[in-house]
């Protein structure tokens, strides 16, 4: 195999290295060490400070190639409607930050929003010179969640549109599997909140399970392995509740008891416990 010289170099992750900055781009990402303090400092295996923390972010060549692609999309559409400008936009958008989504984003999210909102200003500018400011910002920008300046098509219609932003993206870390834990071990509750699917349970408790991040709704502690959980209706059937994934949720089998006597409603759960049980007209029953 041949390196390309042109993409391959030495380079530092903390101090400068031959007149060259310190970190380096790899898949669109920049990875970079900075000195700290020892309450933000890394710590090595054995619990010693490192006196420096690691971070990674998108690169500067991909915010500025991803915002190039924002305003070229804008101006291609500039005679289009402003449902199809966030139709085109949305894609763009949710895909670039869902693949930075796992690093050190944030402040970077919330520049790019703020990049794109003012040029989205200068698209509603072009498009009617002969109109006030208060009018273009009326006709093209909503009041949603307290934010002034989301770019929507008007609430007249049926199904407003409304264009992502990228300072809407969560960051989500990648989470570690513990040391003792192996895919094979039979533990169906750690598995299931962490991947939201394993072959031996079955795929809505799963899906409760990581919604849940593991816990009961009730009480909040953790599900282990061996406690008898079942599933429970928010809004009881008896008061109108329906029997879908949303109205869901898993608790103790105590907890669920405490529940229904605190709700008015009385529902015999099932435990989820696979040995015992089957799914069945999306339902667990005893086997």
């Amino acid at each position: 195999m041949e390196l390309k010289a042109s993409k391959t170099r030495l380079a530092h992750t903390l101090e400068n290295y031959e007149n060259q900055k310190a970190g380096f781009d790899f898949l669109g990402f920049n990875i970079r060490q900075y000195k700290v303090g020892k309450y933000t400092s890394g710590r090595d295996t054995k619990g010693r400070l490192l006196g420096f923390k690691t971070l990674v972010t998108p690169s500067k060549e991909s915010q500025e190639r991803h915002y190039r692609r924002i305003c070229e999309e804008i101006e291609k559409l500039k005679g289009q409607s402003q449902a199809v400008l966030i139709s085109k936009l949305n894609p763009i958008i949710r895909g670039w930050c869902n693949y930075f989504s796992t690093g050190v984003s944030k402040r970077i999210f919330t520049k790019l929003s703020y990049l794109t909102s003012w040029k989205l200003w200068k698209w509603g500018v072009k498009r009617h010179q002969n109109k006030g400011r208060k009018w273009i910002s009326s006709k093209y920008f909503r009041t949603i969640g307290g934010d002034n300046w989301t770019f929507a098509t008007s609430r007249e219609g049926s199904n407003p549109m409304v264009l992502m932003k990228h300072s809407q993206t969560a960051i989500v870390r990648h989470v570690k599997v513990k040391g003792d834990k192996s895919p094979y071990d039979g533990d169906l509750i750690y598995w299931s909140s962490r991947r939201g699917t394993h072959p031996e349970m079955p795929k809505p408790t799963a899906s409760l399970l990581k919604k849940q991040k593991g816990k009961c709704a009730h009480c909040g502690l953790f599900f282990r392995d061996g406690d008898l959980i079942e599933v429970d209706h928010i809004i009881p059937k008896s008061r109108g509740g329906k029997n879908e994934y949303k109205n869901n949720q898993l608790l103790h089998r105590h907890c669920h008891d405490e529940k229904s006597r605190t709700d008015g409603s009385y529902s015999k759960g099932v435990s989820i416990i696979p040995e015992n049980y089957r799914w069945e007209n999306d339902m667990l029953v005893t086997c």
